[in-house]
């Protein structure tokens, strides 16, 4: 089989996910797929897990995050303060590691979203991802 799932949420998406990523990669395995990724909504948490799950099962991990992207991360205005079409709270950005220093820029704009950009979900801006 060709198709490769690109955009998974685990139980790691809180109300997205309810499945492990284990579970994810047993079922991948009983459909012939060579690979799958993992996205979970600003969260990284269930990486080790599904990286295991899969190099155990033979199939190829591809860890990444759908992060929220903003103009400005330090923008903590209120979604009715906002006015101007790319004035947004946040919006979405699937992200993938090619190799490890592309996991290893995913944990660090991770961490960005977390303790810079976070007003009620961990973002990023534009600035940080061209980084």
């Amino acid at each position: 089989m060709s198709y490769v799932g690109l955009h998974v949420h685990t139980h790691y998406s809180l109300f997205d996910g309810i499945a492990t990523p284990q579970e994810y990669i047993s079922r991948a395995k009983d459909l012939g797929m060579s690979a799958l990724a993992i996205t979970d909504h600003g969260s990284l948490s269930g990486h080790r897990e599904m990286y295991r799950a899969a190099k155990e099962a033979g199939i190829k991990p591809i860890l990444g995050v759908e992060g929220y992207i903003t103009e400005d991360r330090f923008d903590q205005r209120d979604k009715q303060e906002r006015q101007g079409p790319l004035d947004l709270v946040y919006n979405h950005v699937i992200l993938l590691a090619k190799n490890k220093v592309g996991l290893e820029n995913l944990n660090k704009l991770n961490e960005i979203a977390w303790t810079e950009g976070f007003y009620k979900k961990p973002r990023i801006d534009y600035e940080v991802l061209e980084k």
